[in-house]
């Protein structure tokens, strides 16, 4: 399982990477910032209207004044990070071995408004357990790559870098770092990444992590659609009923993003150009994620590891990188359903790990009808859809569980 940095040709050379931000592009920064023109506070007493005046206010004042802009790129340059070209596009990733040689290689795939900074905070936990409460039989090898149009990463410069095509690509990350026998973990897109992999189950894969499967049948997932769900239907049990229920609030009340991306992402100019704009749109994924975040920034009180300068490092990140339209394209890509059922093959050993604040909780029903193989299924009494981001000792703790089997 060694790793490759000798490849002979330029198209499949590993590069060392370092990311590197100028002064002029920070005082860029801090100046938008500073000079942020926010409009009306909104005229209900929730978050019905969209992110809190409130919030972005405590969020710029924050920002424009406290966070330290040059702490992002020392998170990042404090771990071995890469480019590689795949598919003519540079690929950002970083990789760091465990000291422990018979570790388990982990690729770790981000969503949307996420990046690599979802995962720093589990690096150290995964490749080092004895130091975090784990034993030498639970270290991991972890890969973590950028997807295409976000952070360091190329920006496609054509249609077609979908989910299918970033599923290839790690594949073949994989095989280029030499590893003949790997796992693979994700939520949000690198939840479809990593399906889309077990969809493929190239035979060094062998197991997949979801903290948002794709479980929904062919008879439930058709009818939800963008910003329209049908009635339920009978039949279902207690648990079905009530993720059914959950994902009628997310399709009809919590989408208008994701819609607006899909179908106009080039009209997104002013996150491009205003930072407390970017902010915002990507404060407002979802309804829980919001409150944690809004608690951080407004009561000053971080919900677990979802601190103000976490939630800062991302934004930051994406700004400084000129990413938020780049990102955003996934969206206009994507031919796949968000939470359906992909027909991951039973030859990938699946691990599913529950979380209460998820957009909806997977039903045990459903999910071991997607994943003929589950090995592992478990709810978790704490977090989030950005579970790696906000509970990062939880999180290595699952996946620790989750692929104890496969060692």
């Amino acid at each position: 399982m060694a790793v490759t940095t000798d490849k002979t040709t330029e198209a499949t050379a590993i590069r060392p990477f370092d990311v590197a931000f100028s002064n002029d592009a920070l005082d860029d920064l801090r100046r938008r910032v500073l000079a942020t023109r926010l409009p009306e506070r909104e005229t209900v007493t929730d978050a019905s209207q969209g992110v809190p005046l409130a919030t972005i206010e405590a969020l710029v004042r924050y920002w424009g004044s406290e966070y330290d802009l040059t702490r992002i790129a020392r998170r990042l340059n404090a771990h071995p990070q890469f480019l590689t070209e795949i598919d003519g596009l540079d690929i950002h990733f970083i990789h760091l071995r465990s000291k422990h040689e018979d570790a388990l290689p982990l690729l770790l795939t981000h969503g949307w408004p996420g990046s690599v900074v979802e995962f720093l905070s589990v690096i150290e936990p995964l490749t080092n357990p004895t130091a975090h409460g784990g034993t030498s039989a639970d270290a991991f090898h972890v890969v973590i790559p950028s997807i295409p149009g976000y952070g360091s990463s190329g920006k496609p410069a054509e249609k077609g870098w979908d989910v299918d095509r970033i599923a290839k690509a790690w594949i073949e990350l994989m095989k280029r770092l030499g590893y003949d026998q790997y796992v693979a973990q994700g939520g949000d897109w690198g939840a479809l990444i990593t399906d889309i992999m077990g969809v493929k189950a190239p035979p060094e894969l062998i197991g997949i992590h979801s903290n948002m499967p794709g479980i929904l049948p062919p008879e439930i997932n058709s009818r939800f659609g963008p910003l329209h769900v049908e009635p339920m239907p009978d039949g279902l049990s207690p648990e079905e009923q009530a993720t059914y229920e959950r994902l009628t609030f997310v399709y009809t009340a919590g989408v208008s993003y994701a819609v607006e991306m899909a179908i106009r992402v080039q009209t997104l100019y002013g996150i491009a150009d205003s930072p407390a704009g970017l902010a915002a749109w990507m404060l407002d994924h979802d309804k829980w994620s919001l409150e944690d975040i809004t608690q951080a920034f407004v009561d000053c009180a971080p919900v677990d590891n979802l601190t103000r300068d976490e939630v800062l490092d991302n934004i930051t990140y994406t700004w400084l990188t000129n990413t938020g339209v780049s990102s955003a394209r996934l969206y206009t890509e994507n031919t796949l359903g968000f939470f359906n059922a992909k027909g991951v093959s039973p030859n990938v050993a699946v691990a599913v790990s529950v979380f209460p604040k998820e957009l909806y909780q997977a039903p045990r029903s459903w999910t071991e009808r997607a994943y003929p193989n589950l090995v592992y299924y478990n709810h978790v009494d704490r977090g989030g859809h950005f579970a790696a981001w906000q509970e990062p000792q939880l999180f290595t703790e699952e996946l620790r569980a989750g692929f104890a089997s496969l060692r």
